[in-house]
């Protein structure tokens, strides 16, 4: 890694530790500590328990599907490397404003494992493209069938901000089929983004660079035409995909249910967690700290009551993001530190 990239990765990592400490200063300024704590003794065991499972599941369910992307296409990984390269995006994910730096780490790191860079491209796609269609079909659902007890139990600001989560998405996903399966779009980017790379002195010209590009397009195209003749295992990842996202809606109910409440239904806590994850997807904030803290509280506290909505939180968030952080740092240390040195 070069001086460069070492530099952004600790301004994101400094970025991302400071707005953390906001987070925890904004979660207990109305609450102390101890009344939080005491709240989240309440949580079971059992319930815990399974509360991780799910989490380490919905990042492990990435790396299945790419392992089985991979695998249908030509890739040489193993599913043990492609569920490490799920925990590595999620890593630098969740350190990177909008999530920006997860696919270009998990593109690495797959190249490194031996497989080939527009393959890659195309997998990470497909996978993005689905996590973020599911979403949007979840947020269409809400939108037609639960928008009235949502805008109840959001408000209307947390609710416009909802609806900007669900245009953000959409477009997105737009512009991700506009990527994939226009390749002349891909080769304009790449032409544009070398052209600029030139002009401020970053690559010098170079005429083999073209044919790199025009191997690169031949085999991104092959792969493609392999998804489109198999639209059977694009219908298998969406399906993995909608259970992937449907679990970890379901895991505030789990915590719900783990600290002896009863009375919300499993449907109406998963809505609202579906609109959290939504609204605060596609903002410009690592990991959507604060924010989504702050739309948490909102939108459940009259499911978990104010004496309690903290510690739900605390578990909830906690389990389904910053033990993934760490389980990510694990991993990525590992892979990049310790596997490097060992080879």
């Amino acid at each position: 890694m070069d001086t460069k990239k070492k530099k952004n990765l600790v301004i994101n990592v400094v970025l991302f530790l400071a707005i953390m400490m906001f987070t925890l200063w904004f979660v207990f300024r109305d609450e102390g500590v101890e009344a939080v704590l005491t709240a989240m003794e309440l949580m079971s065991v059992q319930h815990l328990l399974l509360a991780v499972v799910i989490a380490l599941f919905f990042v492990s369910a990435e790396g299945i599907m790419i392992w089985y992307l991979l695998r249908s296409i030509d890739g040489t990984s193993s599913i043990s490397t492609c569920i490490s390269c799920a925990f590595i995006g999620f890593l630098f994910s969740g350190i990177t404003p909008s999530a920006t730096g997860g696919q270009p780490m998990q593109l690495y790191y797959l190249k490194r494992e031996g497989n080939s860079w527009s393959i890659s491209s195309v997998v990470l796609m497909t996978v993005a493209l689905m996590y973020k269609l599911v979403l949007v079909i979840f947020g269409v659902g809400i939108l037609l069938f639960w928008h009235q007890p949502l805008r109840g139990y959001l408000g209307m600001g947390y609710y416009r901000l909802f609806l900007l989560g669900m245009t953000l998405n959409t477009l997105l996903v737009v512009g991700l089929l506009m990527v994939m399966f226009t390749p002349s779009v891909i080769r304009m980017l790449i032409g544009k983004v070398e052209w600029l790379a030139v002009k401020l002195h970053l690559l010098k010209k170079a005429g083999s660079r073209q044919a790199r590009l025009d191997h690169f397009m031949e085999n991104y195209q092959n792969a493609l035409t392999f998804l489109k003749e198999h639209k059977g295992k694009m219908l298998v990842v969406f399906l993995g995909t909608v259970v992937q996202r449907g679990a970890v809606f379901a895991l505030t109910y789990v915590v719900y249910r783990g600290m002896g409440m009863s009375g919300a239904t499993l449907t109406t806590i998963m809505w609202l967690q579906a609109a959290v994850y939504i609204a605060v997807d596609m903002l410009p904030i690592p990991g959507a700290q604060g924010i989504t803290e702050a739309m948490y509280r909102k939108a459940f506290l009259t499911i978990f009551s104010a004496g309690h909505v903290t510690a739900s939180m605390c578990i909830s968030r906690g389990v389904s993001f910053y033990l993934m952080i760490c389980v990510g740092l694990c991993v990525t240390l590992y892979q990049f530190c310790i596997k490097k040195k060992n080879k």
